[in-house]
């Protein structure tokens, strides 16, 4: 009998039976006037005029008023570069313990994103309501006494300045408690292997020494990791060696694109529950089965705005332009598209994390990822969004029995001076016959997005597609940065990236 599984649940219940539920929009309110009361005497909160914000009478509105938008760039370049120069009491009070590094899509020059305390708490308490939503799935008790795969970048932080620098699930998962320690694999010495691919040849041949319950990390790293364990053991799937692997949390990207090749390294169904932790932070978590969206985190430590996410907000290099209107919790809609800006007990201020969002419940503040404001195709009209690529995957996952986990594309002029979409689409597929393919993901997107196929009826000539191995994909972005990491593969890329994206598959 799971005798300690019996009490870890008991007390998760008891836990959910003693909280009170979360009041949403007066969570947001709270959480900003903590914020700025907080930061009110660091050069960043007198430079805006935190105090006379704290006493208007609606310090959202005098908030969003007082207070420009900002990217990695902005806030670096005017804030957070006095950081890394020595000043303190910049954006937030005294100065971070950790930098998250992060170049978010695939590129050479990390992002350093300061990591406080503060947020390194609300990330813990973040994961206890995980932990603690984990009631309303309906696991069986044993579940509880199973260990947990947690597979992200190197805990082995370097040092710098007085400061760690690492990416952020290397941090979190250098920062976990000690009660949880005896759960957590690959275990501290394993997951402080620098070199991805050493690391997972470790978790392979270990593989048979534990009784993994759950895995947590970004899908495409998870699914290497299986694959390298199944083909090191000679298995038919993942559950001949974890039979009783119950739980994967997914993070860091979408888990849809991957569903059916992750299926696919199953022995039997498992329970996905979706994460959102970003570098910048744990902005979200699926807490219920019922649905697959997620609950924003919005009584610890990040205050939420929503721009619209209309094209005329959107300058060409994914940022916003200064008039774009910003709404709170109180005001969002359901079946709309959102910029997601947040601001944080890192210092980040009206913070454009690059991500775009849609509601599915706005009482209970649930949320579905839905693009990358990069990743907005609107060449020629197009207005082709993550979400809309997505789903013409799935189609073409059906139709033409593969799967499509990885794919790229760019909206550039052909040969013969007409622009064309030209897709990379990362598949097994035998003997494709990508002209066929090209048609089927045109009609696809036709069907699902009026803007398509108005732009196709004119400018937009046509889609150009080519199937290559989704391992290019992987090894693309091993070659842009460390395997394992925080990666968003470009889904839609520039003329110039794309030439080199072309080089590099040609040449490999």
């Amino acid at each position: 009998m799971a005798i300690l599984g019996n009490i870890i649940k008991g007390v998760i219940h008891l836990k959910d039976a003693l909280s009170s539920e979360v009041n949403h929009q007066e969570a947001q309110s709270e959480t900003l006037v903590h914020l700025l009361k907080e930061a009110e005497d660091t050069q960043f909160g007198k430079h805006y005029n935190f105090d006379a914000i704290l006493k208007s009478t609606d310090p959202e509105k005098a908030f969003a008023d007082s207070i420009p938008y900002f990217d990695y760039n902005k806030i670096n370049e005017e804030w957070w570069h006095k950081l890394h120069d020595g000043e303190t009491d910049v954006t937030w009070p005294d100065s971070p313990t950790y930098y998250a590094l992060s170049s978010g899509t695939t590129g050479k020059t990390s992002k350093r994103i300061p990591v406080t305390d503060e947020m390194i708490e609300a990330i813990r308490q973040a994961g206890i309501k995980q932990v603690f939503a984990l009631k309303n799935f309906d696991l069986p008790a044993d579940f509880f006494e199973k260990e947990i795969m947690m597979l992200g970048s190197s805990t082995d932080l370097e040092e710098r300045d007085q400061h760690l620098e690492g990416e952020i699930s290397g941090i979190s998962a250098s920062n976990i408690p000690s009660w949880f320690r005896g759960y957590y694999k690959p275990g501290e010495d394993i997951a402080k292997i620098d070199d991805w691919d050493k690391r997972v040849q470790r978790i392979a041949e270990r593989a048979k020494d534990w009784d993994i319950g759950a895995l947590s990390g970004i899908p495409s790293w998870i699914e290497l990791m299986l694959q390298e364990v199944i083909n090191y053991h000679n298995l038919n799937n993942i559950h001949e060696i974890w039979p009783n692997l119950q739980v994967y949390t997914s993070g860091g990207v979408a888990f849809g694109p991957y569903e059916k090749s992750f299926n696919a390294l199953m022995g039997k169904p498992v329970t996905v529950i979706d994460t959102y932790l970003a570098s910048e932070g744990y902005i979200a978590t699926q807490v219920r089965p019922e649905t697959d969206a997620m609950q924003l985190n919005t009584d610890n430590g990040i205050y939420f705005e929503f721009v619209p996410f209309q094209p005329e907000y959107i300058n060409q290099d994914g940022s916003l332009t200064k008039d774009a209107p910003s709404i709170t919790l109180k005001d969002v809609e359901l079946g709309q598209d959102y910029v997601l800006i947040i601001s944080t007990v890192s210092g980040a201020w009206r913070y454009l994390i690059g991500d775009t969002i849609e509601f599915t419940d706005v009482k209970r503040a649930e949320i579905k990822i839905t693009g990358r404001t990069k990743f907005f195709l609107n060449t020629v009209g197009s207005q082709l969004s993550v979400n809309k690529m997505d789903a013409a995957m799935r189609e073409l996952e059906e139709q033409y029995d593969t799967t499509i986990p990885e794919y790229t594309i760019c909206a550039k002029r052909g040969e013969d001076d007409e622009f064309y979409h030209f897709w990379y689409l990362g598949s097994e597929l035998k003997n494709p016959d990508e002209k066929a393919i090209a048609e089927s993901l045109d009609n696809a997107l036709k069907s699902a997005n009026k803007n398509y196929k108005v732009a196709r009826s004119k400018a937009l000539h046509g889609v150009k597609v080519k199937v290559v191995s989704p391992e290019c994909f992987y090894d693309w972005n091993e070659r842009n940065k460390k395997k394992g990491g925080q990666v968003k593969m470009e889904r839609v890329m520039g003329e110039e990236k794309f030439k080199e994206w072309e080089t590099f598959v040609n040449d490999d």
